[in-house]
């Protein structure tokens, strides 16, 4: 079934259909996984979605939230059941099924169909459909020209145009990464023609925030945020007790690295958070600085160019120092013009 044509062959009677997005899923991975389910939904699919975490509050008001079912642990085999009770599986702005922790053995195992559609570095190849491309902006991106490629543009409505737009604007930075092709632009375009507000999607998504929140933020900036002029290099380290002051809930970190970025001169800015079993790390970087080389060399991660993740199970301390003594040896890089 790597074939369109098959594809859609597949799709043509009812399917109970399971969409995943990564774990801890923002805007892209949760928009794409619901603008997905709401088109399928209209093809007379059974759909569920199920995101192997929480994700933030300012999320919850994307169209068709109510059909989320969030992973927990001791539902093991009730989710076991649904993935392996089910035609297919989106897994949707992941590549590897380690980014959904214990669903991933699950969806391995499953005698289910699989279609994945990403647009990460390096994907596994473990489904049988792919909607792949690296070069796009956003998974929202790549799920409208599926739907396009189906030919069902016409079924794209005022919730899935939000949920996709949500995605598309979040993964280019409000339209300001170097990302943001003539492409997106005319997705954004079709998104908007379709019910698609941006106005109120911005405000959603970026102008709601908790009073907890905008104090960790000025927090991080007045005490966190370290700029190394001779690496052109700014990090943030925030340490458990750090989040607890500020009663931080998930999400209220995102975002936070691209401060470190926005000062004059910086072309790598990273946030180092400490996590209660593991050392998250998030990178972003101007021009050549390839973050997703160093995370995947470095930290087990990836993602972008100019912008992934990673992980350390060393102590919190020691992942900083690891850090900082990683840079010397891209000291030339980083100094480049």
């Amino acid at each position: 079934m790597r074939s369109l044509t098959a594809f859609q062959e597949f799709l043509q009677a009812p399917r109970k259909v399971l969409v995943i997005p990564h774990y801890k899923p923002d805007a892209d991975a949760l928009g794409s996984a619901l603008g997905l389910a709401g088109y399928l939904a209209k093809k007379k699919h059974d759909v569920t979605v199920v995101s192997p975490s929480d994700y933030p509050e300012f999320l919850k008001w994307l169209p068709g939230n109510e059909r989320v079912e969030v992973f927990h642990p001791e539902k093991h085999e009730y989710f076991n059941k649904l993935i392996t009770d089910c035609d297919i599986v989106f897994c949707v702005d992941f590549s590897s099924l380690s980014r959904i922790n214990e669903l991933g053995d699950m969806v391995l195992q499953s005698g289910a169909r699989k279609a994945m559609i990403d647009h990460h570095l390096e994907p596994e190849k473990f489904a049988e459909f792919e909607q792949w491309d690296d070069t796009a902006a956003s998974t929202a991106e790549l799920v409208f020209e599926l739907i396009r490629e189906l030919g069902d543009e016409h079924l794209i409505d005022a919730d899935i145009a939000s949920c996709l737009y949500a995605g598309l604007m979040t993964d280019t930075g409000g339209f300001r990464h170097s990302n943001t092709s003539k492409n997106v632009f005319e997705t954004a375009a079709a998104l908007v023609s379709h019910g698609a507000d941006p106005a109120r999607i911005s405000k959603l998504i970026y102008d709601t925030n908790t009073l907890e929140r905008m104090r960790l933020m000025g927090f991080v900036l007045y005490e966190k945020l370290q700029v190394l002029p001779e690496y052109n290099t700014a990090y943030i380290a925030l340490r458990t007790e750090d989040q607890k002051r500020f009663s931080s809930q998930t999400g209220d970190t995102e975002g936070l690295v691209n401060f470190g970025l926005s000062v004059k001169g910086v072309k790598l800015a990273v946030l180092i958070s400490e996590r209660k079993d593991v050392v998250k790390l998030s990178f972003r970087s101007l021009g050549n600085f390839s973050v997703n080389d160093f995370a995947r060399k470095h930290f087990n991660g990836g993602g972008h160019k100019n912008a992934a993740g990673g992980q350390s199970n060393l102590s919190f301390d020691e992942t900083v120092r690891k850090f900082l003594d990683l840079l010397p040896q891209y000291q030339t890089q980083l100094q480049a013009e």
